[in-house]
């Protein structure tokens, strides 16, 4: 498919991929007339890449990844260094549950206060 496909049916943008490509992330091959060429197996490597960028990977870590995604086997190093990403991820997602629960408790207090203003609003008139 070529490169405005693979955009339209992963949401990335054409300059996105070709980012993704730049840094190692992403494959494709030539026509004879310049024009990009990607197989199937991208749209999952695309879908890939855009999940581990928003959990805040780098480019170069996803790119230390790949292997492993392509192949479905890992060395222990790589098995580690996963790991370590997960662990990373974890303690990310703890950290904004925590924040989301403060935000709450913000929300419902505020709340409480708003309906105990309208209640005496309510009173003197």
């Amino acid at each position: 498919m070529r490169i405005g496909e693979l955009s339209e049916r992963t949401g990335a943008s054409v300059r996105s991929l070709r980012y993704y490509e730049a840094q190692g992330l992403l494959r494709s091959e030539r026509t004879p007339s310049g024009q990009r060429l990607y197989t199937e197996d991208a749209l999952d490597y695309v879908h890939l890449i855009r999940v581990f960028l928003a959990a805040g990977l780098s480019s170069r870590r996803i790119l230390e990844m790949m292997p492993c995604m392509r192949s479905g086997t890992t060395t222990r190093e790589q098995r580690e260094m996963l790991d370590g990403e997960r662990r990373r991820i974890d303690e990310q997602i703890a950290e904004l549950t925590t924040a989301r629960n403060r935000l709450s408790l913000v929300i419902e207090d505020a709340v409480r206060r708003g309906e105990s203003r309208a209640a005496s609003v309510e009173r003197a008139a």
